[in-house]
């Protein structure tokens, strides 16, 4: 994945980003600009890698047909840090296996479009937030089946062929490398290159992870960020998994480990699989929907791994804020790399 790059990019009014669109509908549905209107432009709070705004889009003709769509766009004037295209892809192919994503409906790669590649997809109706999902009373149904749910769901995730031609470019470690041991390297490199204090707890966990990193084996399709806080639920269960940005090839148990990080559980750790279930649960809905049989070392490694990850976000945000970005919630994410370094400890040191 590609250092973002600036770029010129025009600052659009949303008149004018609703103008563009309905002249980009119509040339992809083959309609003349006045057969199209958009509108109920406004943009959805969160995404802060990625844009999205909510939007309508009627379709003119013989029968009208009305889309309520999400907008999901790079930010303006940052470019190579990922694919819209490519992740427009993935869901596509995710929606022909079954997994419960929003069907996806048009992607530009041209920036002068709308000032960044973007795609659009349907807007479903949901709740995306944790806390909510751990609290409210009329999600209880929905948090007794989420682990299991999330288990089968990512076995369906992993049968995808990654071999299809439109999921060329998939990132994927070297020839004769494990994703284990290079994700370890990476992570590793990152910590020392943005750290501005020592993390000894943080080399531990690197010499730890080096020690134990699983052999290279099946490299299947791999969400790259499957938590709780993507999934668009209701009270009748999971409705969607979102933002496959980070899709890759990769080990299938890198997913289930990252499920089991501690900072998704939002307080509820007696519950380790975000805050709604056990290992064993999610593990067994795992296999039983088809996924291959998972090691629980290798759990373990993914888990220590992911918490090692986290930790980089940390501090990775930290140096943002040092660096001088004038934000209090960057300040205060960095000071919680004391928590990812507590969790590693307490995972290391349990069984061997």
């Amino acid at each position: 994945m590609g250092e973002a790059r600036p770029v010129t990019a025009p600052v659009l009014s949303e008149a004018e980003m609703m103008a563009r669109l309905r002249d980009f509908v119509a040339a992809q549905a083959s309609l003349a600009p006045g057969e199209v209107r958009v509108g109920s432009l406004r943009r959805l709070a969160g995404g802060a890698s990625r844009e999205q705004w909510s939007l309508d889009v009627e379709l003119g003709g013989a029968t009208p047909v009305l889309l309520p769509l999400v907008l999901r766009r790079d930010p303006p004037g940052r470019v190579g840090e990922s694919d819209r295209g490519l992740e427009f892809r993935v869901l596509r192919a995710a929606a022909r296996a079954g997994v419960p994503v929003p069907r996806v409906h048009w992607c530009c790669g041209d920036a002068s479009v709308l000032g960044a590649p973007f795609f659009l997809m349907d807007r479903l109706e949901g709740e995306t937030l944790p806390r909510r999902l751990l609290r409210n009373p009329e999600y209880a149904a929905t948090r007794a089946g989420l682990a299991p749910a999330l288990g089968a769901i990512l076995a369906r995730i992993h049968a995808i062929d990654a071999s299809r031609p439109e999921l060329a470019g998939l990132a994927s470690a070297g020839a004769g490398v494990g994703s284990a041991l290079l994700e370890t390297r990476r992570i590793a490199e990152a910590v020392g290159r943005l750290a501005v204090e020592p993390h000894p707890v943080l080399d531990l966990a690197a010499r730890w992870l080096e020690a134990r990193a699983p052999e290279p084996g099946r490299r299947v399709l791999v969400h790259g960020d499957y938590r709780v806080g993507n999934v668009m639920f209701d009270a009748t269960g999971v409705r969607a998994i979102l933002d496959w940005e980070l899709s890759h090839l990769g080990d299938p148990v890198e997913d289930l480990g990252w499920l089991c990080v501690r900072a998704w559980r939002f307080g509820n750790d007696a519950l380790p699989v975000g805050g709604v279930g056990t290992r064993e649960a999610l593990v067994r809905a795992y296999q039983e929907a088809g996924g291959a049989p998972v090691d629980r070392e290798a759990l373990r490694f993914w888990e220590v791994c992911g918490n090692f990850k986290l930790a980089l976000v940390f501090i990775t945000q930290c140096r943002a804020w040092i660096d001088g970005v004038p934000s209090l919630e960057l300040a205060s994410l960095g000071r919680r790399t004391a928590e990812a370094e507590q969790e590693l400890l307490d995972l290391m040191e349990g069984p061997s």
